[in-house]
This record gives C-alpha cells, sequence and structure tokens, in this order.
C-alpha cells in the first residue's frame, strides 16, 4: 500500500428513556410530526432543563461496559451552532468535562483481539429531523431532545473492513446491556467517519474528510472504500485533501462535499449555565456495573471452552444476544452444540434473512428444533426431511412430532421396503451400477439418490447406503 489508511468512528446512540434528556416529553417513534414537543425541547426563551436520570444511568452503564475511565467531575456544555433543526441554536452537549473517557473495545480482526481506544463517551441532545423537499424544507421536532450518546473512537482502525467489524461488536455489546434499541433505519443508531491517509511510517496524520448520511454499516464501508480511493487519487497526482464535511450517496456510491469541517473554537463551547456540574457517587456507579451482563467478548470465549465450538461459530452465535440465548437454551436440553449451531447458523439464519425476521420474530420454539434434532437422531427422520419441517414449524407453531405425524413424514426404516426400492434403483440403472463397477465410488451417491426418489426422500440414508453396498459387492 502506498499510503495508510487511518479512520475514527463517532457512533450515536439514542438512549432507551421514555422522555427526552432534558423534558418530559415523549421519545416513542412514529408519532405524527410535532406531537412530542414542549417549551423546552423546542427552546422557548425561560423554559429551563432538566436531566433525566434514567438517561444519565444508561449513558453509565455504556461507558463502564466501554471500559472507559468515568469522570469525577461531569458538566454539561452549549455547543453553538445555527441550523434549522436546532430549535435554540445551541445544542446541550458535553466538552472539556465529558462522562467519560479513555476506554477501549475488543474487536475480533482476522481471527485476532484488536483493542480499539475509546477516546470518550458523552451524553447530549438529539436535533430535530429535516425532511427536503423541491420547495421548502419541514422540520420534525418529535426527535429533537432525544438522549443522544456519543462514542467517539480513537484513529485506531486501519481499512474499512476494521471499522465494519468494530461497528458490529459495537452494536453487539450495546444490545447485550440493553441501553437502545439500535434500530438504524429508524436513526437510533447513527455513525459518522473519520478518514485520511498518510506515509506509511509517518506519525503525522494527514488531512481528514468527515463522512455523514450512512444509515447501515455496509454503506459506512462502501463510503470508506470510495472515500479511501478518492484521497489516494488526489495525493497521486500532487493535489491536496481539503478538511471538509462530504456527504455519502449510496445510489452513487459516491461521497459528495457538504461543506468545510469545523473545529471546536467554531462552536464556541461554554458551560451550560442551567445544569449544574455533579460528579457521581461511587455506590451509583458500582450498582450500575454489577447490573451489566456477561459482554459478547467473555462469552465468546465461554462458548468455546464450554461448548468446544469453534472460534467462527461461537462469534456468530454472541453476535446477537437473542440468538445467543436460544442457543444456550436449546444445549440445556439436546447436548450436541455444534448440531444446534449448523441448524441455527444455516436453515434457521436462511428464513431469517428472507423474511426479514430476528429470532424472537420467529415462531420456533426451542423445544420444538430441539425436539426435530432428536428425531433425526432417533433416526424417525431423514436431514432431508427436518429441512421441510423446520418450515412447517415456523409456519405453524405445532411441535415436530405432531407434524411428522400428520403428514405422515416418518423416515422408512423397515429392511424390506428398503431392499424392495433398492432392487429396482439397481435393475434400473445398468449405467450407474457399471460405473461403481469400474472403480468409481463416487457412483453410489447416484443411485442412493435413485433409491431416495422412490422412497419420497423417506428411507434411512445410513441403511439405504448399507443396502446397497451389500448387494453391490456381491455384484462386484
Amino acid at each position: 500500500m502506498a499510503y495508510e489508511t487511518v479512520i475514527g468512528l463517532e457512533v450515536h446512540l439514542q438512549l432507551k428513556t421514555k422522555s427526552k434528556v432534558f423534558c418530559g416529553c415523549s421519545t416513542a417513534f412514529g408519532a405524527p410530526p410535532n406531537a412530542q414537543t414542549c417549551p423546552v425541547c423546542l427552546g422557548f426563551p425561560g423554559s429551563l432543563p432538566v436531566l433525566n436520570r434514567q438517561a444519565l444511568m444508561l449513558a453509565a452503564k455504556v461507558a463502564i461496559a466501554l471500559n472507559c475511565q468515568i469522570a469525577k467531575k461531569i458538566r454539561f456544555d452549549r455547543k453553538n451552532y445555527f441550523y434549522p433543526d436546532l430549535p435554540k441554536a445551541f445544542q446541550i452537549s458535553q466538552f472539556d468535562q465529558p462522562l467519560s473517557q479513555h476506554g477501549y473495545l475488543p474487536v475480533s480482526i482476522d481471527g485476532k483481539e484488536k483493542r480499539i481506544k475509546i477516546r470518550r463517551v458523552h451524553l447530549e441532545e438529539d436535533t430535530g429531523k429535516l425532511f427536503h423537499q423541491k420547495d421548502c424544507s419541514l422540520i420534525d421536532f418529535n426527535r429533537s431532545g432525544t438522549p443522544l450518546l456519543e462514542i467517539v473512537s480513537e484513529p485506531d482502525i486501519n481499512s474499512p473492513e476494521d471499522a465494519y467489524a468494530y461497528l458490529t461488536s459495537i452494536k453487539s455489546l450495546l444490545q447485550y446491556i440493553d441501553v437502545s434499541d439500535c434500530n438504524m433505519e429508524e436513526g437510533s443508531l447513527r455513525c459518522d467517519a473519520n478518514i485520511s491517509l498518510r506515509k506509511p511510517g509517518a506519525k503525522e496524520l494527514g488531512v481528514k474528510a468527515e463522512i455523514k448520511n450512512m444509515n447501515s454499516f455496509k454503506a459506512v464501508k462502501a463510503a470508506l472504500e470510495y472515500e479511501q480511493a478518492r484521497q489516494a487519487g488526489l495525493l497521486d497526482s500532487g493535489k491536496e485533501i481539503v478538511q471538509e464535511t462530504r456527504l455519502y450517496d449510496a445510489a452513487k456510491d459516491v461521497t459528495e462535499s457538504m461543506r468545510s469541517k469545523e473545529e471546536a473554537h467554531d462552536y464556541r463551547y461554554f458551560p451550560e449555565p442551567d445544569l449544574v456540574p455533579f460528579d457521581f457517587e461511587q455506590a451509583l456507579l458500582k450498582d450500575i456495573k454489577s447490573s451489566i451482563p456477561e459482554l459478547p467478548g467473555p462469552r465468546k470465549k465461554r462458548f468455546m471452552a464450554d461448548y468446544h465450538i469453534s472460534d467462527y461459530d461461537a462469534a456468530v452465535m454472541v453476535g446477537d444476544k437473542a440468538m445467543a440465548d436460544y442457543f444456550e437454551k436449546c444445549i440445556s436440553i439436546h447436548k450436541k452444540p455444534k448440531e444446534i449451531a449448523n441448524w441455527l447458523m444455516g436453515d434457521v439464519s436462511a428464513y431469517m434473512k428472507e423474511k426479514n425476521l430476528t429470532i424472537d420474530d420467529l415462531n420456533l420454539k426451542w423445544a420444538h428444533l430441539t425436539g426435530m434434532l432428536k428425531m433425526i437422531d432417533d433416526g424417525i427422520i431423514s436431514g432431508k426431511i427436518a429441512k421441510t419441517l423446520l418450515i412447517e414449524m415456523i409456519q405453524t407453531g405445532k411441535a415436530p412430532a405432531q407434524l411428522v405425524k400428520d403428514k405422515g413424514l416418518e423416515q422408512i426404516s423397515d429392511a424390506g421396503t428398503i431392499e424392495k426400492a433398492v432392487a429396482e434403483a439397481i435393475a434400473e440403472n445398468p449405467g450407474i451400477v457399471s460405473d461403481f463397477k469400474g472403480g468409481k465410488q463416487n457412483a453410489i451417491m447416484a443411485l442412493m439418490g435413485k433409491v431416495m426418489a422412490k422412497t419420497k426422500g423417506k428411507a434411512n440414508p445410513k441403511k439405504v447406503n448399507e443396502a446397497l453396498m451389500k448387494r453391490l459387492k456381491g455384484a462386484v
């Protein structure tokens, strides 16, 4: 590589509270425009903010989970800038005395664990939302004042792929500690990216561009890939990179200039006079820390140690807390972790992806899935029949035993029936038999397919193979 890529990410997270961060308005998504507003979140003169205790507790929970140091003295500041969806013309945020600093997030990159340092986690209020039309722009202030957490990484990320890994890891952690629904489509989780290039071995950072308007992790990765190539092209041609904010256009798969990038002094920060500085009681921090569950990293290591599954399988299982919980419930009654993981990562996940469902949305009781797997082990149904049975269980909610009985899906293990089907398959396919005699061992699979077709996929594959080998062995 002619250049080293340096990336820092700013994750913006709406916290799961019933009311806004400085007033009592609802934070529920989907209300009619401007229905959830009051003088405080609309910035009326004389209105005063009151800090939401639950928002502060959730913010501290995130900071602790990210191994950050909670500040001894915490203060809110006014970040001054004019934008139509910011009714006060300033945002209550945090500047030099944020909630927390100096944390890290362990991220698995190319099979190795890398600690991405967290510069700071601070609490602020969200802005309203603009809707641009041909001849005007409309503003919905329902979102204005929603508690927003900003998680700022150090520039420790060196590729768009690593940025994607960081984001998926941080989203998983946030879901585990249950502080947000992390819904990117509804704007609960957003991300801005800063990217610059420099010569390998250089200590100083290059001129950076900030990228906004990315509504998925795949979009973040694609935007960074484009920007990486754009900046490299400018440097190769001897041109200067301008520090600016750029927007990502997903339809064109390009970034486009939006405005020159502001510096901290442009915002004219000063202490928020209506909110006094404060500190946390240590007992309260201890309670918050004790409420944090087993996180994805430690859980992954436990899965590998206790269930003897691979690094990849464990990473997939713990990547979604609901999936990991479902996996462990299955193991509690069916002690075959690898088999369960294969079905969850394979057919179950494929159905979820096709229907855009989560494991919680899926109409599949864990006792039903394990019951089906036990029926495979007991030779009652084949793996092929199980794939069809799985869909039936999801769509009807019925137990596998009931569906097998109702639809006559029991696997055929009767020796006489299998022997008859095997004899017919051999008699009807002399060419395949000849191939087997000639040393083509794979020909046995073709004959098995013929037998399975005759039994409508119900014959026990193991018994079919045994019957075929017995008869063909005598024919060779």
